[in-house]
C-alpha cells in the first residue's frame, strides 16, 4: 500500500485488521476507541473513501492508497502534495478555527470522515460554506462519536465558522485563543498515552477475569501458562504484594477504604482479576491465560444494595474495620454513612416542620449506572530505566492524577517516590474515570519483575465490564413549604450502590448530598445516606461526583411543591436558594471552608427564564404532541474539600520563550490553554511565546490532579502567581518580556533559567452555580421527547476563554442528556450486559440539540483574575430540568433515569394525566 505518500510492504499477520497494521507502521494518528466500528476514532481514507480501519482486514488494503489525518493535508482530497508534512487540510484548518475539539481523541478520525465525504467537506475558499444539513450530518457522522464537545463546535467547523481569535501580547485572558496543541491534534500528531514509539522488547499484558460474582480461589496453578510460547511472566495472588489499597486517588489517600489488592484470592465481581500473563504479543498473553488452572468456591452473592445491608446478607468485606480500613459498618456492607439532622433555634425538627407545612411532597427518584465513554480506553506502559541513584520506574499512563498514581505505586511496590516517574501525555477523555489506579499497578509490577517495558491497553468491553462506572442512587425526598412557597423542611434518604469495592464511595456520597442540600435554605434539614457494597461492577468518580443523582431528586421535589402551591418554578427557587451571608448547612454540618467568592445564581435564573420566554420554537405538528417547560439549578464547590495542592514554575528560556511546568493533566478540560493564557497575560507576551509542560512528575513540583474542575482555580492560580513573580524578577533585572526595550533578546540569553514559582493549597473554596432550562414536546402515544429549546446559564466568574468554556458546558450538557434519555448500563446478576458502544447508546451528532449558553457577570475574589471552575458543574441540572419539562407537558413526572422512550411510554400509559 501507499501510506500517507510512502510505500509500505510489511506483510500483515493472518486476520489482522487495518487499524493495528497501520499503527505498527507508525501511523499513530489512527486511534483505538472501540475496535468494533462504533466510534470512528480509527477512520482513514482508503482510496479516497472514509473507512473505519478496525473493520477492514489489512490484506484488503493491498495496492491501495491509505491516508490518515497525518497525511490529509498533502494526500487527502483537496490536499496539496507539494506542501510540507505540517500542512493542514482545509477541513483540519476549519476545526482549528472553530475550536472543534476538546480532548481531541476523536478528531483525527472525524476530519478524515469529513474530508472524504463531499456533502460535508465543502469548498472553503472565497466565502463561508453553507452548513451541512441535519440529515447529512446524521447520515455521514453517525459513525463518529465525540464525548467532549456536544458537537456544536464540530458543526461550526463544517459550516466554516471562526470561533477563535488572536490576542494581543498581555491580553490573552478573556479571549478565545486557539489551543496550543490545536494543529497537532487535528493532524493526529499530538501523542496520546500509547502513541510514543514502542520500545524494543515491549511485552503485553492479558488478564484472566473471574467467572463468578463472588468466589474464593481454592486452587490456582500457572505452571503450564508460564511455559507457553512468548510468556515472560504469570502472576497470581501468591506472587504479588498483599498490601491493601484503594483504586480511588485523592490528595488524602485515607479518604477511601483500603479494600483492594493487586490480585485477591477472594473475588467480588464478575471479571475481577484472577491472574495476569505477560508475553511478547497480546495474543500469546491471552493464550497463556487459557492454560491457567483455577478452582473456585462459589460464595453467595448480593446485587441489590437494599438487600445487601439487611441482616443475614452475604458480607463482602467482613474483616474491614472503621479505624484501620475506613469501612463504616462491614457487618451491614455499609462503606460510608451520614445520619444528621439540623433545626434552627425555635424549630422542633423535620417531622414537626412537615406536619405544620401548607404542602408536603414525598417521592423516590432513581438513577442508573452510567459509563464515562472516554474514547481513549485506560492504558499504560511501564519500564525501568537506569538513574544516578539506581533504576527509576517510568510509567506513561492515561490518568488525571499522575502524582497520586506515583505516590500509591511507590507505596505498593515499596519504592521511594523519587524512584518512580509518572507521565501523562494528552489524555483522550476522563470525566472522573481516570481518577483511579486501574492498570498502572500491573504494568509497573510486571516491568520490575521482567526488566522489560510492559504495556496494557484495555478493550472497550473491559471499559464496560471491569472499570468503575457512575454510582446508581436511590433518593427519597420529603419536603414541606409554607403557603407562600418558603421551604419549611427538607429531608433526603440516599442509598448508593458502590459495587464490589469502596473506591470513591465516601466522597461521592458526602459530595452528592452536600451542595445539593446546601443550595436551599430550610429551618429543618435531615440527611440519611449510605453507600453499600454489592457484587456488582465497582462504581467510582464520574462528572458531578454524586451531585447529579441527588439534584435530580431534590429539584423534582421542588417542582412538585411549586405545583401544589401554585407558585412558578423559577419563583419557587428564588424564594429558597442560599444567598451571600447564608451558611452552607447540611444536616448538623456547617461548611466553614466554603465562601461566596462571588454570587451569580440570581442572574442565572433570570437569564434562563428570559431565554425560555422568547418566541421562536417550532413544535412538531400532528396529534398527540404536548409542550412543556422545565428548569433546574445546581451549586458546586469550586474545589474539592480536604486539600488540593499545586506547585507551578515559569522559566525564561534563552530564545525568549517561557516554559510553564505544572503537574495537572490535559484530557480535554482545556487546562493547557488556560495556563498558557494566564501566564502570557501576566508576562505581557503573546500566547505563542508560552510553552506548557504538564503532567510529568519529574519536571513539575506537585499537583493533586485534574479533578473537581481545579485546573482553573488551583493550578491556574499557581501559574498566575509564578508568572507574576517571574515578571517582577525580570523587571528588576531590566528585562522587558515584550522585547521592546534596549536589552531585548540579549537579556533573554543572559537571564535564561530565571524562574518564578508558586504554590496554591486550594483553600478557601468558592461556589459556582448553574441553571438549565428546556422547552420540550412530548408525544403522548409513543413517549418520544423532542427538545425545542435548551438554555444553560453558568456563574463562572471572569471567563478565561469564552469559546472553550462554552464548549465545556455544551459537552457537559450533551453527556447529561445521554444519561437522562438513553444511556444505561444493564447489569443482570452481576454481569454487565451492555458491553459495546452500539448497545449503550451514547449520543451521536443527530441526538444533541444546540444549547444556548449564557454567562452571569461576576468576578470571584478567590480565583485567578476572578475566574471560577466550570468543567463538571454543567452536567448536574440537566436531567432534572428535562424531567420537569416532561412533567409540565404531560402531567406525569418521570422519577427514574434514563427517561428512555419505552419507559416514558409505559409511564404515560399507567398515568395518562
Amino acid at each position: 500500500m501507499r501510506l500517507d505518500g510512502t510505500d509500505v510492504t510489511a506483510e500483515p499477520r493472518p486476520g489482522q485488521c487495518l487499524r493495528t497494521y497501520l499503527r505498527e507502521q507508525g501511523a499513530t494518528a489512527v486511534k483505538k476507541g472501540c475496535d468494533a466500528g462504533d466510534c470512528g476514532a480509527c477512520t482513514v481514507l482508503l482510496d479516497g473513501a472514509p473507512v473505519q480501519s478496525c473493520l477492514v482486514p489489512a490484506h484488503r488494503a493491498a495496492d491501495a492508497e491509505v491516508v490518515t489525518a497525518a497525511g490529509l493535508g498533502r494526500f487527502g482530497p483537496g490536499g496539496d502534495p507539494a506542501a510540507d508534512d505540517e500542512h493542514l487540510h482545509p477541513v483540519q484548518r476549519a476545526f482549528v478555527e472553530a475550536a472543534g475539539f476538546q480532548c481531541g481523541f476523536c478528531t483525527a478520525g472525524m476530519v478524515c470522515t469529513v474530508a472524504g465525504t463531499p456533502e460535508l467537506a465543502q469548498e472553503r475558499t472565497g466565502h463561508a460554506p453553507a452548513a451541512p444539513s441535519p440529515a447529512a450530518l446524521a447520515e455521514h457522522l453517525k459513525g463518529n462519536l465525540c464525548r467532549c464537545t456536544g458537537y456544536r463546535s464540530i458543526r461550526d467547523a463544517l459550516a466554516g465558522r471562526v470561533n477563535t481569535e488572536v490576542a494581543e501580547p498581555g491580553q490573552a485572558f478573556g479571549r478565545a485563543v486557539v489551543a496550543p496543541a490545536a494543529t497537532r491534534v487535528v493532524s493526529g500528531r499530538e501523542p496520546y498515552t500509547l502513541d510514543e514509539p514502542e520500545p524494543p522488547g515491549l511485552l503485553h499484558v492479558a488478564v484472566l477475569g473471574s467467572p463468578h460474582p463472588h468466589a474464593r480461589i481454592t486452587r490456582i496453578d500457572a505452571t503450564a501458562a508460564r511455559r507457553a510460547p512468548g510468556v515472560q511472566l504469570v502472576l497470581t495472588h501468591h506472587d504479588v504484594p498483599a498490601t491493601p489499597y484503594s483504586t480511588a486517588r485523592h490528595e488524602n489517600r485515607l479518604d477511601d477504604p483500603d479494600d483492594t489488592r493487586i490480585l485477591d484470592p477472594v473475588l467480588r465481581f464478575t471479571g475481577q482479576r484472577v491472574a495476569v500473563a505477560v508475553a511478547e504479543t497480546p495474543r500469546q498473553a491471552r493464550e497463556a491465560l487459557a492454560l491457567v488452572e483455577a478452582e473456585y468456591e462459589v460464595l453467595p452473592a448480593v446485587f441489590d444494595p437494599e438487600d445487601a445491608r439487611r441482616p443475614g446478607a452475604p458480607l463482602l468485606h467482613p474483616d474491614r474495620t472503621p479505624h484501620e480500613h475506613r469501612v463504616a459498618d462491614a457487618g451491614r456492607n455499609v462503606v460510608a454513612q451520614i445520619h444528621e439532622e439540623y433545626a434552627e433555634p425555635g424549630h422542633d425538627g423535620v417531622e414537626a416542620a412537615l406536619a405544620a407545612s401548607a404542602a408536603t411532597v414525598t417521592g423516590t427518584w432513581t438513577t442508573e449506572r452510567v459509563n464515562h465513554v472516554a474514547l481513549e480506553t485506560h492504558g499504560a506502559r511501564a519500564w525501568p530505566e537506569p538513574g544516578p541513584d539506581g533504576d527509576v520506574l517510568h510509567v506513561r499512563t492515561s490518568t488525571q492524577v499522575p502524582f497520586l498514581v506515583r505516590d500509591e505505586l511507590a507505596r505498593l511496590l515499596d519504592l521511594p517516590t523519587d524512584r518512580v516517574r509518572v507521565v501523562a501525555g494528552r489524555v483522550g477523555g476522563g470525566f472522573g474515570g481516570k481518577q483511579e489506579l486501574l492498570v498502572e499497578d500491573v504494568v509497573a509490577l510486571a516491568a520490575l519483575r521482567t526488566g522489560h517495558p510492559v504495556q496494557w491497553e484495555l478493550t472497550r468491553e473491559q471499559q464496560f465490564t471491569v472499570v468503575p462506572c457512575r454510582h446508581p442512587f436511590r433518593v427519597t425526598v420529603r419536603a414541606g413549604a409554607a403557603a407562600d412557597g418558603t421551604l419549611t423542611a427538607l429531608a433526603i434518604d440516599v442509598l448508593a450502590d458502590t459495587g464490589a469495592y469502596g473506591n470513591h464511595a465516601p466522597g461521592v456520597l458526602f459530595h452528592g448530598v452536600h451542595e445539593s442540600m446546601a443550595v436551599y435554605r430550610a429551618p429543618a434539614k435531615r440527611v440519611d445516606a449510605e453507600s453499600v457494597y454489592t457484587n456488582n461492577v465497582p462504581s467510582g468518580a464520574f462528572r458531578g461526583y454524586g451531585l447529579g443523582q441527588v439534584q435530580f431528586a431534590i429539584e423534582g421535589a421542588m417542582d412538585e411543591l411549586a405545583a401544589r402551591l401554585g407558585v412558578d418554578p423559577f419563583e419557587m427557587r428564588r424564594r429558597n436558594v442560599v444567598r451571600p451571608g447564608d451558611a452552607f448547612v447540611v444536616g448538623q454540618l456547617v461548611d466553614g471552608d466554603l465562601e461566596y467568592g462571588s454570587y451569580g445564581l440570581d442572574q442565572c435564573l433570570d437569564l434562563v427564564e428570559e431565554a425560555l420566554s422568547r418566541p421562536g420554537d417550532t413544535p412538531p405538528t400532528g396529534a398527540g404532541w404536548v409542550e412543556g417547560r422545565g428548569v433546574a439549578l445546581a451549586m458546586i464547590a469550586t474545589i474539592p474539600p480536604r486539600g488540593h495542592r499545586t506547585h507551578a514554575r515559569v522559566t525564561l528560556e534563552a530564545d525568549g520563550t517561557f516554559v510553564v511546568d505544572v503537574g495537572t493533566a490535559e484530557f480535554g478540560n482545556g487546562t493547557t490553554t488556560v495556563h498558557a493564557q494566564v501566564a502570557a497575560t501576566e508576562l505581557g507576551v503573546p500566547v505563542s511565546r508560552v510553552r506548557v509542560r504538564p503532567s510529568d512528575t519529574a519536571t513539575a513540583g506537585y499537583d493533586t490532579g485534574a479533578f473537581g474542575s481545579t485546573g482553573s482555580v488551583v493550578a491556574a492560580l499557581a501559574v498566575h502567581r509564578a508568572a507574576a513573580h517571574l515578571s517582577t524578577t525580570l523587571s528588576s533585572a531590566g528585562y522587558s518580556p515584550s522585547g521592546d526595550d534596549s536589552t531585548g533578546r540579549t537579556s533573554s540569553t543572559q537571564l535564561a533559567g530565571t524562574f518564578g514559582e508558586a504554590t496554591h493549597d486550594g483553600s478557601p473554596r468558592s461556589v459556582a452555580f448553574n441553571v438549565h432550562g428546556f422547552r420540550v414536546a412530548v408525544h403522548r402515544e409513543t413517549g418520544e421527547v423532542r427538545i425545542l429549546r435548551s438554555v444553560h446559564a453558568a456563574d463562572a466568574g471572569a471567563v478565561i476563554n469564552p469559546q472553550q468554556l462554552r464548549g465545556q458546558i455544551e459537552g457537559g450538557v450533551a453527556q447529561a442528556l445521554g444519561s437522562a434519555l438513553t444511556e444505561r448500563m444493564v447489569v443482570r446478576d452481576g454481569v454487565v450486559v451492555t458491553r459495546t458502544l452500539r448497545h449503550y447508546r451514547a449520543p451521536q451528532v443527530a441526538d444533541v440539540p444546540e444549547t444556548e449558553v449564557l454567562f452571569a457577570d461576576t468576578y470571584d475574589r478567590l480565583g485567578p483574575r476572578g475566574a471560577k471552575s466550570m468543567s463538571e458543574a454543567p452536567y448536574n441540572p440537566v436531567a432534572p430540568a428535562l424531567a420537569s419539562a416532561v412533567a409540565d407537558a404531560t402531567g406525569v413526572r418521570p422519577r427514574d433515569l434514563p427517561m428512555q422512550r419505552d419507559r416514558l411510554w409505559e409511564l404515560l400509559r399507567t398515568d395518562p394525566g
